[in-house]
Parts: C-alpha cells; structure tokens; sequence
C-alpha cells in the first residue's frame, strides 16, 4: 500500500489549522503522516499542529509556493496529498484520492473541487459556481489538462520530482497550484474528479481578497506563457500521444 503524506502549509492560521487537523483525524484511510509547514507564523499554528501529532517543517521564506515546497521536500510519502488550512475533507478523502490515482495509473496527480463555507451567501455561490467553473475550464484550455486546485489534490512523489525543477519556488507573486500545473510535460496529466471534495473557506471572494487572487493569476499564466506558448505546449502534448 503507498504511503501518504498530507502537505498543509499554514501562515497565522490556527483555528482553521485545527479544524483541518481533526477532520484528517477521521479519515476512514488514515495518513501516513501529515507535515504542516509553518510559513512564519506569529501565532500558535505550530503548537496546534505539534498537539494533533503532525510533523512540522519551518519555513522563513514567505509565499505559498515554498512553503508548499519544502513540504512536499520532507514528505516520505509515495503519494503526495495537499491541503490549505481552511480545508475541510470529508472522512473519505484520502481513501477516494487513492483510489482515484489507482484507477487512473496514466495520471501522475489527481485533483477535485470545493464547497465554501463561511462570508456571505454571494461569496459561496459565487466561489461554487463561478471562479472554480471558470478556473478549470480557461486554465484547462491553456494547460491542455485539468489545472491543479490547490486545496485539494494529490500528486504521485515521482512526478514532484520532475516538476520542481521547472516551478518557480522563490516566486511569491505567483499561484503555485496553476504554477506546477505548467510543469507538467507530455506524458503526464492530472485527473480531475469532481466526486473528490472538501470545503473550503470564502474569503477569498472579499473584494481585496479576490483582486489578488486575479493578480496572482495573471502573474502566473505570464511567465509561464512567456516560456512556451499554449499553441507549443497543445502541440507538443498531442505530438506525445
């Protein structure tokens, strides 16, 4: 049975850190280990990760895609699973996630979608049926493959390998999950399974909030695009095949 190492980077986060954390306590297919990468916080999101028995990783550099990073660098695992802290899995996630991957031995990642929990009831409908919809159908396009969703996916260990070669890891101006989604090369592909969810919180979708999750973006898809256009990577995946 491959090993699972469940990747949460967190930064001033603990109470949601905590909900996180007991939900993957529940999973009907335990975690092989769980690594929270401490970003810096100024708060007890160490100590509450230190209480529920994960192991963490320290990591001065700010930005998601180190963070993300040295946990993935850390982790034993031969299957890679990722979280934010405002993730809320279902008790089946991990055991769903597996058994995805072991369907589909073609796909070197699998990764699903969310429900949000918490703003106001325009910021869940429109997370829900707006920003994830349009995400994965413009980012599918540009990549040829489904995009990664960074609160919930899992990745094969091998394929994170190749891939942090090309990612850029010292950027804290760019998304890493659609960043990573770039460095995958013919031959490799990510899964989507839309049955594989969790809930996630709807901050994001404040004004301020989701006008930096639009920069961000754009940031990403640019210096990504400038490397190989998505005429060239269409091709050179459709070549593969």
């Amino acid at each position: 049975m491959s090993r699972i190492s469940v990747v949460i980077p967190v930064y001033n986060d603990a109470g949601m850190l905590q909900t996180c954390l007991t939900a993957l306590a529940r999973q009907t297919r335990p975690a092989d280990e769980i690594i929270v990468v401490d970003n810096a916080s100024t708060d007890d999101s160490a100590q509450v990760a230190h209480a529920a028995g994960a192991r963490v990783v320290f990591q001065p550099k700010r930005g998601i895609p180190s963070a993300t990073s040295a946990g993935f660098d850390a982790a034993r695992g031969e299957i890679l699973a990722r979280l934010d802290a405002d993730s809320i899995p279902p008790t089946d996630w991990l055991a769903r996630a597996v058994a995805a991957l072991d369907a589909h031995p073609e796909a070197s990642a699998i990764t699903g979608t969310a429900d949000f929990y918490g703003g106001n009831a325009f910021q869940r409908w429109f997370g829900r049926s707006c920003y994830l919809p349009a995400y994965f159908r413009a980012m599918g396009m540009l990549l040829g493959h489904p995009p990664l969703f960074g609160s919930n996916y899992a990745l094969r260990a091998d394929a994170w390998l190749e891939l942090r070669e090309s990612a850029h890891l010292d950027r804290d101006d760019v998304h890493d999950d659609l960043d990573l989604s770039f460095q995958f090369r013919p031959g490799m592909t990510v899964h989507f399974d839309r049955g594989l969810l969790v809930r996630v919180s709807a901050r994001p979708f404040g004004v301020g909030g989701f006008v930096h999750r639009v920069r961000l973006g754009v940031i990403t898809v640019a210096v990504n695009v400038l490397r190989e256009s998505p005429a060239t990577r269409r091709r050179r995946r459709a070549l593969w095949t």
